[in-house]
């Protein structure tokens, strides 16, 4: 699936990414600082993954562990620090939650520091356990 806008695109085609540039973008955030290339592959390989484009270069990521029928954790939404305060962010996350695999599933994800961004997409702060690495 494909979304264009503008000079952007996203789309799901995993062949498109560039894994190198994808751990350049996580290795940039608070929650995903510490991870290898290959364990950054391998999340990609089992998830719905995102890429988002300005031409052939990748600008923003992310990803979804769904069963595609009942439930989807959105996870590792990042744009590039030079591509942020344009509203791509939010873009990316509507074509996420439109996606016509997944659009159906109740949504979940974890942040500390972005709700008010999500709550714009009716996110709700909720308690949610959870079970560390390790």
């Amino acid at each position: 699936m494909e979304w264009s806008k503008s000079m952007y695109r996203v789309s799901d085609d995993v062949e498109l990414l560039d894994i190198h540039r994808v751990h350049e973008l996580l290795s940039n955030t608070y929650w995903a600082s510490e991870r290898s290339l290959e364990v950054i592959e391998k999340t990609v390989s089992h998830s719905m993954a995102f890429g988002m484009y300005e031409k052939e270069k990748l600008i923003g990521f992310a990803r979804v562990v769904t069963d595609q029928t009942v439930f989807s954790w959105v996870m590792d939404v990042v744009i590039d620090p030079d591509y942020r305060g344009d509203r791509l962010g939010q873009w990316l996350m509507e074509c996420i939650l439109d996606h016509p695999s997944i659009k159906h599933t109740a949504f979940a994800l974890a942040t500390s520091d972005a709700q008010g961004f999500y709550n714009k997409f009716n996110f709700k702060n909720n308690e949610c356990m959870t079970r560390p690495l390790g």
